[in-house]
């Protein structure tokens, strides 16, 4: 392996231990971790189990390895000879693993074979008796190409996210929510952004405006961004906000004023809670969106505007509809493309990196360096990141960053005047939320993370106890965003022990 490149994980499918054990030790010298399986059944429970850049299968392996692979709607029976065993593999990779690598390892006789195989996908092979040498070169070669493309998606991973500030997205749903944005934000399509309150709505708006050619339009109101809550406004008040008046409208009108829509022109208007608007109101609201004109209270003249709409609610609008509280036809011309914000607690991965952030950011506001001197240095302990990251945060983000705050507040009062480090410990959150939290710690270790797993994966009867431990160690290193002192304590186990297991089973 050239140096500097990360260990690959690898799968080893080879019937003689023996055999299957050279080709492993000759891939731990250059830091590869192995998983090593004698049979067809093993080989499918690792696919579909774990996760691997590279796999080295041998193309013939005899009876004993017959199995029936289920794949999806299909299932594969091997040869009674075993001569297409490899092959089977190859497939279930490709369909299990498909931005892994598999290797062939064949004998001389079986070349026409393996051709066949580079048909279905196969990345290289290699011929029996192994040249170790040989066998490392492809194996690296193979891995190397796997991990620049695992680097290069990280990397525009990076760049996606770069563009929108203030918004943690270590977690797949987040991640895909910023990619929808970066779709959506050129165009001028009307956008709905649903999901429970806290979520953020608000800063995805904002950040579809800020990625939009309106950011900087020409005109007066070019590049505004206008933010209205729909919220508990009464209908007079809604149509005045909205539209405008002009003097004289109605008793204290004493100018002419113009509404949001006016005031937006040539950028953006957000109006948060719009499944809160009358009935009566959504009616001139659609005449607005599809005429794009205004007409202010108290006059006839109607004024041209020229606004991206974006609408957000925490409400079901589909359910509203069905119920005769939300115009259908609204609905349709607001939904041009719909983006959901999942909850918090469906994506645990995201909080350490939201409650360093909003640390960092509270504990600068608060106490700002003197001139010449760092920002204060900011760390969360152990202890404190996992009660909330375990959490189930009813008020989703808004209600971390508040928690957050009291912590700054709570431990910049305990610091001295000079400190140059906070340190924020589980004695600073909030009691509410700290008995809360540990009893949900308390659950996690007492079934080490398993339930989780097999929530997920179905019941766990009949699943041996290492695939069982093999899961709740994937799913507590997701949950703790790879973090492997956190894991171990979760999973009441010691780091040690956690990093042994992670090489016995080819687990990052």
């Amino acid at each position: 392996m050239k140096q500097g490149t990360n260990p690959a994980q690898v799968l080893i499918v080879e019937d003689e231990p023996d055999h299957a054990d050279v080709m492993a030790e000759a891939l731990k010298r250059p830091g590869h971790v192995c998983t090593v399986v004698h049979d067809v059944p093993a080989a499918i429970d690792e696919l579909r189990m774990g996760l691997f850049d590279v796999i080295v299968t041998d193309l013939r392996m005899p009876a004993s390895a017959n199995a029936v692979i289920a794949l999806g709607a299909t299932s594969t029976t091997v040869a009674p000879d075993g001569s297409d065993a490899g092959m089977r593999i190859l497939e279930a990779a490709h369909k299990l693993q498909p931005h892994a690598k598999t290797i062939m390892v064949t004998a001389h006789g079986d070349v026409p074979r393996t051709r066949d195989a580079f048909k279905l996908g196969a990345y290289d092979f290699i011929e029996k008796p192994l040249d170790l040498d040989l066998f490392r070169a492809r194996v690296n070669n193979a891995a190397e190409l796997v991990l620049a493309r695992h680097e290069n998606s990280r990397l525009q991973e990076a760049v996606e996210q770069a563009g929108f500030e203030g918004i943690v997205a270590k977690s797949e749903p987040m991640r895909k929510v910023l990619r929808q944005v970066k779709v959506v934000a050129p165009s001028n399509i009307p956008v709905l952004i649903t999901g429970e309150s806290g979520t953020g709505k608000e800063v995805i708006a904002a950040a579809i405006h800020r990625n939009s050619r309106r950011a900087s339009g020409p005109t007066a109101g070019g590049g505004r961004y206008v933010t209205f809550n729909c919220a508990g406004q009464s209908e007079s008040l809604l149509e005045d906000q909205l539209f405008g008046h002009v003097k004289g409208a109605f008793t204290g009108a004493d100018k002419d004023r113009a509404g949001v829509f006016e005031y937006a022109d040539g950028g953006t208007l957000f109006l948060d809670e719009i499944g809160d608007m009358p009935l009566s109101m959504q009616a001139k609201l659609l005449r607005v969106l599809e005429s794009g004109e205004v007409v202010r209270l108290g006059s006839n003249e109607q004024r041209s505007t020229d606004v991206r709409f974006v609408s957000a609610t925490n409400r079901d609008l589909k359910q509203m509809v069905s119920e005769g509280k939300f115009r259908e036809d609204l609905f349709f011309r607001i939904n041009g493309s719909h983006v959901f914000l999942p909850p918090l607690r469906e994506r645990r991965e995201d909080i350490p990196a939201l409650v360093q952030s909003a640390a960092e950011r509270f504990a600068s506001e608060m106490a700002p360096p003197a001139k010449g001197q760092p920002p204060l240095d900011v760390s969360v302990t152990d202890g404190a990141m996992m009660r909330l990251t375990s959490y189930h945060w009813p008020g989703n983000v808004r209600q971390v960053l508040n928690v957050v705050q009291n912590m700054v507040v709570s431990a910049l009062s305990e610091e001295r005047a000079k400190a140059t480090l906070l340190t924020l410990d589980i004695r600073h959150i909030p009691d509410d939320i700290r008995a809360d939290a540990s009893a949900e710690d308390a659950n996690w270790s007492s079934s080490a993370a398993g339930d989780m797993a097999g929530a997920a994966q179905g019941s766990l009867a009949g699943t041996s106890l290492e695939q069982i431990e093999k899961r709740a160690i994937r799913e507590t290193l997701r949950l703790t965003a790879g973090n492997r002192e956190q894991a171990a304590k979760l999973l009441g186990i010691g780091e040690r022990t956690l990093y042994r297991k992670l090489k016995e089973y080819g687990l990052r």
